[in-house]
């Protein structure tokens, strides 16, 4: 509704007149594969701005990477030019709809340095501690019966100050940077993995749960991708359907191995960043 793709049952949203929304989805915008990335980016100008070329250089498009045709870029790639053409519009409200799922460390990290220097609005969904952690000050917790409040302290205040439960859901609030996130929280604590971890194997373990759970969440996409593709036939919709909750499980298993060890790094302060 804020992005202006669904209209309210009733109420009204106003936005103001010098808000500009960029929003990168999780369907991503469509690509012109005969173009050059650097086409892309300058889109009716002609050629890249300076500042879209501090952009493109910033989100590892640089050198010969800048002319490569985009019939050529991997996924991934194709995914991180999908961010940089919402970046390039300069918005000054950017929705992020589980930007972690399909984008690499390289450009996440990319992504939260430009979000620290950046003085827009940010919304974001996202199921990533470590990006949360990295861009939340203060989190909007709904309590799943109409009820909400602001918790200071990003989703580690949030955890400090409740009872970790699988009912309840995080969303976003605003401070001048506004992040959003809405995902059920695992009840899980530093308690359940053995203690005396040295921080090298914590941060060895976080690595692994990372990727697994990058994996994990990008088999769960490309299962739900081919849910929404199939016809109508029984059979068939049947075995995607059980695969897709059998994704579900692993995702939801990575996730909590990931916070479980993010709580024993936070519990001896040490920096998982």
């Amino acid at each position: 509704m804020i992005a202006g793709r669904l209209k309210p049952s009733h109420g009204q949203i106003d936005i103001g007149s010098t808000v500009k929304i960029g929003y990168y989805d999780q369907l991503g915008r469509e690509l012109n594969v005969n173009q050059r990335v650097r086409e892309a980016v300058a889109g009716d100008k002609g050629d890249p701005s300076v500042e879209d070329n501090q952009l493109m250089r910033q989100f590892w498009f640089d050198g010969d990477a800048q002319f490569a045709p985009i019939s050529t870029l991997s996924g991934g790639e194709r995914r991180r030019l999908q961010l940089l053409l919402t970046l390039i519009e300069q918005p000054n409200v950017l929705l992020l709809d589980e930007p972690t799922n399909d984008l690499d460390l390289d450009t996440l990290r990319a992504l939260e340095d430009y979000l620290d220097e950046w003085p827009g609005i940010v919304v974001v969904v996202s199921h990533d501690r470590v990006f949360l952690d990295r861009t939340v000050i203060d989190v909007l917790a709904l309590d799943g019966h109409g009820g909400a409040a602001v918790v200071p302290g990003g989703v580690a205040g949030w955890l400090k100050n409740h009872n970790a439960s699988p009912t309840h859901q995080i969303a976003a609030a605003q401070r001048g940077k506004l992040i959003a996130k809405s995902t059920p929280v695992a009840t899980t604590s530093a308690e359940k993995i053995k203690p005396a971890k040295s921080p090298s194997t914590l941060k060895r373990l976080l690595a692994q749960a990372e990727k697994t759970l990058v994996q994990t969440n990008a088999a769960e996409q490309k299962i739900s991708e081919e849910l929404a593709q199939a016809g109508s036939d029984h059979t068939t919709l049947a075995r995607i359907t059980a695969n897709l909750a059998n994704a579900q499980t692993k995702v939801a298993a990575a996730e909590e191995t990931w916070i479980a060890l993010a709580a024993e790094a936070e519990a001896q302060e040490i920096d998982i960043r």
